[in-house]
C-alpha cells in the first residue's frame, strides 16, 4: 500500500514565509515614501490653486491683492471654497490650513517661518507698501522637500 501524503513540508513553508518577509521588508518603506510624495504633491497643487485664485482676485479688483488674511477669497466661494491644508511630510510641522501674515516692515522678503520660528501652514504678504512681495503666497517652511529642493516655496 502506498502512503500518499499531501501538503507542504516544514522546510517549504519556512522558505515561503522567509520570501514573504523579504518582500514585505522591501515594500513597506517604498509604500511609506509614496505616501509622503502624495502629501507633497497635494501641498504643491494646493499652493498653485491658491496662487491662481489670488491672480483671479487681482484681475477682478483692478490690480489689488487682498490685504486681509485671505478670508475674502473664501467668503462667497467665488475664488476658493476654503484655504487648503498644507501637508509637509518629512518636517516636524503638523498639517495646517493657517495663513500666517507678513505685513510689517521686517517682512520684506520670505525666508520661511514667521520670525519666531517656522510654523508650517501658509504665509501671505498682505501689505501693499512692499511692492516686491505684496500678494506673494508661499508655504511657511524652509525645510527641503522630498527631492531636496531648498524651499517648498520655490515651486
Amino acid at each position: 500500500m502506498k502512503n500518499n501524503k499531501k501538503g507542504f513540508t516544514l522546510i517549504e513553508l519556512m522558505i515561503v514565509v522567509a520570501i514573504i518577509g523579504i518582500l514585505a521588508a522591501i515594500a513597506i518603506p517604498k509604500f511609506a515614501d509614496l505616501i509622503n510624495k502624495s502629501k507633497e504633491g497635494a501641498t504643491k497643487g494646493s499652493l498653485s490653486s491658491v496662487r491662481s485664485a489670488l491672480q483671479v482676485y487681482y484681475g477682478d479688483n483692478e490690480g489689488w491683492f487682498p490685504t486681509d488674511d485671505l478670508t475674502v477669497l473664501t467668503a462667497s466661494g467665488k475664488y476658493l471654497n476654503a484655504i487648503p491644508v498644507a501637508k509637509l511630510p518629512g518636517t516636524n510641522h503638523i498639517d495646517l490650513r493657517t495663513v500666517n501674515l507678513f505685513s510689517s516692515a521686517t517682512a520684506t522678503s520670505f525666508n520661511g517661518g514667521t520670525g519666531t520660528g517656522e510654523a508650517g501652514g501658509w504665509a501671505y504678504f498682505n501689505n501693499p507698501s512692499f511692492n516686491t512681495q505684496w500678494g506673494t503666497f508661499v508655504v511657511n517652511c524652509t525645510h527641503h522637500d522630498i527631492k531636496g529642493i531648498d524651499s517648498w516655496s520655490s515651486f
